[in-house]
């Protein structure tokens, strides 16, 4: 049984048979990293953390150095987040993202700076001068020393790089314009931007004792329109409870870095054995956008603003199971992905509407693949805002087999 766990993360099984069985994890840990290692926190409680340790970080990290997503930390581990380089924006032209990486290769910190920004980052690198470049949300900012530029963010860890090479690959960035591309989106990027909701709502009849169980009692009740005003935009029960589908979008354009928070979440949606057996397709050409309202039967909400195409990919399920059973893995996982993006365009205060109705042969003949879509998700702002609609009682819903 062992051996097969640790085959699965392609384990030396030599290794295996060096461990005593009556060995803790965490002395394990300690034997193969060092006697520097001081927090046991999370190894004493996931058995997992076992086979993670060492089938995965003996070959991808330095002994003396552990990854801080496994609970361990070393006596001299710092900020080991290291500048990687600086690429285009996801959707945008304009600004830049600026990656770092930690031990872990999927282990990534990104900052997107916007076009003033960048131009004044690359204002400050041509002088070859100090100085602070002030970011949209006004409490973040990039300040240039001579030897290290640091970016002190706002409810974020300091992340730094060296002056002399950050200079000289900003500098040759902004040479030339750049096109969107492709690129890995990961939750843990920082926007300088900050979402207002500036709606006026009236004040509603809930006792400020306990705000969550009032939540939750609005919830429960089917009443959304009760829950706290003063509850966070972004509250994820908050999102559940007051989100609603929109058929008619305002003409306005979607911020890019609120494009780019939604297709994190899909990129962090849970997916059988984490392959992701899914891919989207950010439909931006208009006369694509027109076709696939006649493929959704001439719904005419599809021309959104932002238009999400979900469709399966049974061949990244990398599992020993029949065709039939690897795209029922993958539907499941597109159609996750599709509810996680849902609920993040409406945490940034936008609106969707959810579209799975449509000729799916026409719809892969306009994306251009072969891939099944599971369904188009319709963003933008709402040319209206609405209340949402009422719900049945949970309890009709809910049969417990006791």
């Amino acid at each position: 049984y062992h051996r097969k766990r640790l085959k699965r993360y392609g384990y030396d099984e030599s290794l295996y048979h060096q461990r005593n069985k009556t060995e803790t994890i965490f002395s394990v840990v300690k034997k193969m990293f060092g006697e520097n290692v001081i927090s046991r926190k999370i190894a004493t409680q996931n058995r997992e953390l076992f086979y993670r340790v060492i089938a995965y970080n003996v070959y991808r990290i330095n002994r003396d150095k552990l990854l801080i997503w496994y609970g361990f930390y070393t006596a001299d581990m710092t900020n080991n987040m290291k500048y990687q380089r600086i690429e285009p924006a996801y959707t945008s032209k304009d600004g830049c993202r600026i990656v770092w990486s930690g031990v872990d290769e999927d282990d990534t910190d990104t900052v997107i700076l916007n076009k003033n920004e960048l131009e004044k980052l690359v204002e400050l690198f041509k002088k070859n001068s100090v100085g602070e470049v002030e970011l949209e949300d006004q409490s973040s900012y990039i300040r240039i020393n001579s030897d290290v530029t640091q970016f002190s963010l706002s409810n974020h860890r300091l992340l730094e790089a060296d002056t002399n090479q950050i200079q000289k690959e900003v500098l040759e960035y902004a040479k030339v314009p750049h096109e969107p591309q492709y690129v890995y989106i990961g939750t843990k990027e920082f926007y300088p931007s900050v979402w207002v909701r500036d709606d006026k709502k009236e004040q509603r009849g809930i006792s400020t004792k306990d705000p969550q169980k009032s939540l939750i009692q609005a919830i429960l009740s089917s009443e959304p329109e009760k829950i706290r005003q003063d509850l966070s935009p972004t509250d994820l029960f908050r999102v559940f409870a007051t989100r609603r589908s929109t058929r008619k979008f305002d003409k306005s354009k979607v911020e890019d870095w609120k494009i780019d928070k939604i297709l994190s979440a899909a990129d962090v949606a849970p997916t059988a054995g984490n392959f992701q057996g899914f891919q989207v397709f950010l439909v931006k050409n208009p006369k694509a956008k027109e076709a696939l309202v006649e493929a959704a039967n001439k719904q005419p909400y599809v021309n959104a603003p932002v238009v999400l195409v979900f469709c399966t990919d049974p061949s990244r399920v990398k599992l020993k199971f029949t065709p039939k059973i690897l795209d029922k893995f993958s539907l499941q996982d597109a159609t996750i992905a599709a509810a996680f993006s849902l609920l993040a365009a409406s945490g940034v205060g936008l609106s969707t509407i959810w579209i799975g109705m449509f000729d799916e042969e026409k719809v892969k003949e306009i994306l251009g693949t072969d891939l099944r879509p599971s369904s188009i998700l319709c963003i933008g702002y709402p040319d209206k805002k609405k209340p949402p609609k009422s719900r049945r009682h949970l309890k009709e819903l809910i049969k417990v087999i006791e």
